[in-house]
């Protein structure tokens, strides 16, 4: 694999932790989902229909970060560790940082 490149800076990302979790969400609609991020996003209208955001899937990942500027991006996805579904899902969440995993409030 070609390393990631950061436009701006005109560097490679270099490695910075192995194994980073991350935990991809969907809309909020079901009241017995905690909400795990809030807010609202710029990049237009189709943003203000989703200010609540639950828990969807757990993945593992490789954390990159640009050694110019400083930003990180998580590559290398491969499978998911857990979903919403799972009996386990908290339990595998809170063993792998809880709130402190990267949250993705996209789809």
């Amino acid at each position: 694999m070609v390393k990631p490149i950061c436009v701006p800076c005109g560097l490679f990302y270099r490695p910075e932790k192995n194994g980073q979790p991350v935990e991809e969400g969907k809309p909020h609609r079901e009241r017995d989902q905690p909400v795990r991020w809030r807010g609202t996003n710029p990049d237009g209208p189709r943003w203000s229909e989703y200010k609540e955001w639950t828990s969807y899937k757990l993945y593992i990942g490789d954390k990159w970060k640009c050694r110019g500027c400083g930003s990180e991006i998580i590559v290398g996805i491969n499978g998911i560790m857990a979903e919403h579904f799972h009996k386990d899902y908290e339990e595998v969440r809170t063993h792998f940082g809880g709130d402190a995993i990267p949250f993705v409030h996209d789809c």
